[in-house]
């Protein structure tokens, strides 16, 4: 498993998310966001229509019709009711169920930032995790040391 940590210091999880998300849906993959806000996801799913107006990003919520169909779910849990082997955490909280993925995104801002160094210990102790830490420099993402 690979977890990428992004932190964000420049830009809201709405404009960087539709980064990631055109990245695995050019890598043939479908993706799950979850946040335990509502209004989070909100701003998510505007961003999704409005970051990338040349790049339109298909995405529907979970629970809804044809959840299984789509190649971004947006959730408040895990579970990835359409099939996604990707998942962006987009409130900064590790789940657990994060670990079944295939690849984790976890995006966090500066109030997320203790918790995302000790899950960033915590995954560094287990074998067959694979961890990347991003930073925003001026415009685009960099890989931190």
């Amino acid at each position: 498993m690979r977890v990428d940590f992004y932190q964000l210091s420049r830009d809201p999880v709405e404009q960087a998310l539709p980064l990631i998300a055109r990245a695995t849906k050019g890598a043939g993959q479908r993706l799950l966001v979850v946040s335990e806000d509502p209004a989070a996801l909100d701003r998510i799913s505007e961003g999704l229509w409005e970051r990338l107006p040349e790049a339109f990003l298909a995405h529907g919520r979970a629970g809804q019709a044809h959840a299984d169909r789509q190649p971004v779910l947006l959730s408040h849990d895990c579970r990835a009711e359409n099939g996604a082997r990707f998942i962006a955490l987009a409130d900064g909280l590790w789940r657990e169920d994060a670990a079944g993925f295939e690849r984790a995104f976890l995006m966090f801002g500066e109030s997320r930032l203790q918790g995302a160094r000790d899950c960033w210990r915590m995954l560094g102790q287990r074998d067959g995790v694979e961890r990347h830490y991003w930073k925003q420099d001026g415009g685009k993402w960099v890989r931190g040391t």
